[in-house]
């Protein structure tokens, strides 16, 4: 019996494209194929032969006001025309996206093809790629309840997780016997946090054990005591499975996969200046469950900063039996489910 086909999309982040991939792992039955751009998906897709991957020009609005801007629309086109071509050539039964600018075009060019598309949003509200894919694809997977009643195309499944976030070991790294903090700012790293834990060093290394994801681009190796740093970490799930608490930025698929792992989190999300807001909503969304605390970071105090950390470990128990009250991460099943019910023949 021949093989169904599905295409993914999504990229630019981790939060974009390993989402996809943990749908993927559970689609054992299907040919997988990935539309993506040139950034960070093209990479982490070289480590999937069984995911052929295709390459198209991605088209991304600047939020400030730039001339480029006026050459999306010329750009767009070539990218719909290019995705058509390819879409042509698979002929999938299904496609899968994750959001992100590079999602835009596959979903233009699915609801020309009359192909059907499935989305999914990780954050309390939608992104502007996505508020423009919700006009083409089929129904939209949400991550959080509190979305789903916003429009009829919404069903609520949950954040997709990967397996392997699940079969962490923990490592010691030489530490004393302290609470370990791990701090990440999302894959592509966060400045303002990097900034804080090593003008803090020396404090917080007094006190703490500290595993340090500082990003690939910020990355300078500082050995210090009781203080580890990487640029990027392959083995995400030994990291989690290392630490008490995490210090974070607020994305979705970050905060989600600490929810899952029951660990406390102090979020410090991304602030106004530099995003849509998303990452706030989320933090204090996450706050008022009461399996976090946050520091929004215009408002950012060092003071304050330790008294939050001090006070997730105090109350680390409490907010671990708050977290396991939550549903069990079911979201990849679900939205296999959806994809499955609603393929063309």
């Amino acid at each position: 019996m021949e093989k169904k086909k599905i295409v993914l999309t999504g990229g630019g982040t981790a939060g974009h494209i390993y989402p996809a991939l943990a749908v993927a792992e559970k689609l054992k039955d299907f040919e997988i194929y990935y539309i993506g751009g040139k950034g960070m998906e093209k990479d982490v897709l070289k480590k999937y032969p069984n995911i052929k991957y295709f390459e198209i020009p991605t088209v991304k609005l600047e939020r400030k006001f730039t001339l480029k801007n006026l050459l999306i629309p010329f750009k767009l086109l070539n990218s719909i025309k290019k995705t058509k071509k390819i879409l042509k050539e698979i002929n999938p039964n299904v496609i899968f996206s994750k959001g992100g600018f590079v999602s835009v075009p596959v979903a233009i060019a699915s609801k020309k093809l009359g192909v059907p598309i499935i989305s999914h949003e990780s954050d309390l509200s939608l992104g502007l790629a996505n508020k423009i894919i919700l006009r083409y694809c089929k129904y939209m997977c949400v991550t959080f309840k509190e979305t789903q009643e916003k429009n009829k195309k919404f069903i609520y499944t949950g954040q997709p997780i990967r397996e392997k976030i699940f079969h962490g070991k923990r490592q010691n790294f030489g530490f004393e016997n302290r609470p370990t903090i791990l701090v990440l700012g999302g894959s592509l790293g966060a400045k303002f946090l990097n900034d804080t834990i090593q003008n803090h060093l020396d404090d917080l290394s007094e006190k703490y054990n500290i595993l340090h994801i500082t990003g690939k681009n910020n990355f300078v190796e500082i050995k210090h005591k009781n203080y580890k740093n990487f640029a990027y970490a392959e083995n995400i799930e030994d990291l989690y499975a290392s630490c008490d608490i995490a210090v974070a930025r607020a994305g979705s698929g970050v905060i989600n996969e600490l929810l899952a792992l029951e660990k406390p989190m102090l979020l410090i999300p991304l602030s106004k200046k530099c995003s849509r807001g998303d990452q706030i909503e989320n933090a204090k969304l996450f706050t008022k469950n009461g399996y976090a605390q946050m520091i929004e970071e215009d408002d950012f105090n060092y003071d304050e900063f330790i008294k939050k950390i001090n006070k997730l470990i105090k109350n680390s128990e409490k907010i671990k039996k708050n977290m396991k009250k939550t549903a069990k991460n079911d979201a990849v099943l679900r939205i296999c489910e959806i994809l499955r019910k609603n393929m063309r023949q």
